[in-house]
């Protein structure tokens, strides 16, 4: 049976990234471990640790990406909570099986490998949760 393993990150959607590292970064005093560009998501993202998980900003670098929609929307705050599995695809199937509705309907991979998909927060309660399997 296929177990989560640990809250991997928070998600925030930001519209103004230096903006919201003097309050991450500065004021609470996260150490910024990397910012990081990723075109394939429009997107620029700044991965904040904290007690063997993160805080990843995230800002949109073009209007047209998914988090600048999700911006427009819904305003900067908290965009989706990332859980780590063992096994991706046992956990999707066994969600798929309680009727709980998948917005992937396969994994995706990342760059480094990652495979990972979401959750939509009609199942959930209102919050957008991603599966991560390292």
């Amino acid at each position: 049976m296929p177990k989560i393993k640990a809250v991997n990150h928070v998600a925030v959607v930001v519209d103004d990234m230096d903006k919201s590292l003097l309050f991450w970064r500065d004021a609470l005093g996260i150490e910024l471990h990397e910012l990081r560009d990723v075109p394939a998501e429009k997107s620029q993202v700044a991965f904040l640790p904290v007690a063997g998980a993160e805080v990843e900003l995230v800002m949109p670098t073009s209007e047209d990406s998914g988090i600048a929609k999700y911006l427009a929307k819904r305003g900067p705050g908290m965009h989706h909570l990332c859980l780590e599995v063992d096994d991706i695809e046992g956990m999707m199937s066994q969600l798929k099986a309680k009727n709980i509705r998948l917005i992937n309907e396969e994994p995706r991979t990342a760059v480094d490998g990652k495979k990972y998909a979401f959750i939509h927060p009609e199942s959930t309660g209102g919050v957008l949760v991603e599966l991560y399997q390292i």
